[in-house]
């Protein structure tokens, strides 16, 4: 796992979990990046041996920009999430909207279909799933973004995909029935400025960030009325067997996962 910060990712404990389920050989380490030195960093890996890599913030589109392949999904997002080794060079794909869907579909029983959904942020975390979440046909998406020009990129991008607009946290209007915190502010313990009036009656808000704790914004939802406030260590699980499975052509099984990490954290 690459990225900046990343000494509270949990992804060994996942990866290490999978190989033993699933009797693979594998060595999975956390790898701090300068923030001015992820190419550096993933060609140092790589000439050590290394053939794989889950990519985490801030370095999801510099990973696409490393990639001399990429999935569709990837494409598609121009944010890659999982690297692996092709040939002499790096084949990008990213898992994240799988691993969101699979999530929110098959661990909590929630249907996106007519629904109206707010993803927060307009980064690589966001890029990620908003191809996954539109092919869902949602009755509408809106990306909010501090920087509307940020979000009306993805709306460009995606536009063809469904039914997407772009508006500043100040502009937005209506109701929502699914809130996505897609932003990175929860590592500072923050949340987007959001007004709680946004959230419809029985709305579900989603953090993809995760902690031992419960996250700055699933406290906000709670406290706004939110019918369920999720975190993203789900997603983060379900996302790792679709990154395995690209390496291993080895499907695990999350959910015995899953509940091991949350009574570890309980």
């Amino acid at each position: 796992m690459i990225g900046n910060p990343v000494a509270h990712s949990k992804s060994p404990q996942i990866h290490a979990a999978f190989a033993a389920q699933t009797g693979q050989n594998i060595c999975y380490t956390r790898l701090l990046a300068p923030l001015e030195g992820f190419a550096e960093s993933a060609a140092a890996f790589a000439a050590s041996g290394g053939r794989g890599m889950n990519v985490t913030v801030p370095f999801k589109e510099q990973a696409f920009q490393l990639a001399q392949e990429h999935g569709e999904s990837a494409r598609l997002a121009g944010a890659v999430n999982t690297l692996s080794r092709s040939g002499q060079g790096w084949r990008g794909d990213n898992t994240d909207g799988v691993g969101l869907l699979r999530d929110l579909h098959n661990n909590h029983g929630y249907l996106i279909a007519g629904r109206r959904v707010l993803v927060c942020g307009a980064g690589g975390a966001a890029r990620g799933v908003l191809a996954d979440l539109l092919r869902e046909r949602p009755a509408a998406l809106v990306v909010a973004n501090r920087t509307i020009a940020r979000a009306a990129e993805l709306v460009a991008r995606f536009g063809r995909h469904g039914p997407i607009t772009a508006a500043n946290y100040r502009e937005l209007v209506g109701q929502f029935d699914l809130v996505i915190n897609a932003t990175a502010l929860g590592l500072s313990d923050q949340v987007p400025p959001l007004a709680g009036k946004l959230l419809a009656p029985g709305c579900w808000c989603y953090d993809m960030m995760y902690g031992d704790s419960v996250t700055a914004f699933q406290r906000w939802a709670i406290a706004n009325g939110a019918s369920r406030a999720l975190d993203g260590l789900g997603m983060l699980v379900e996302q790792a067997a679709e990154s395995f499975y690209l390496w291993r052509a080895v499907r695990p099984a999350t959910a015995p996962v899953i509940a091991s990490l949350r009574h570890a954290s309980a």
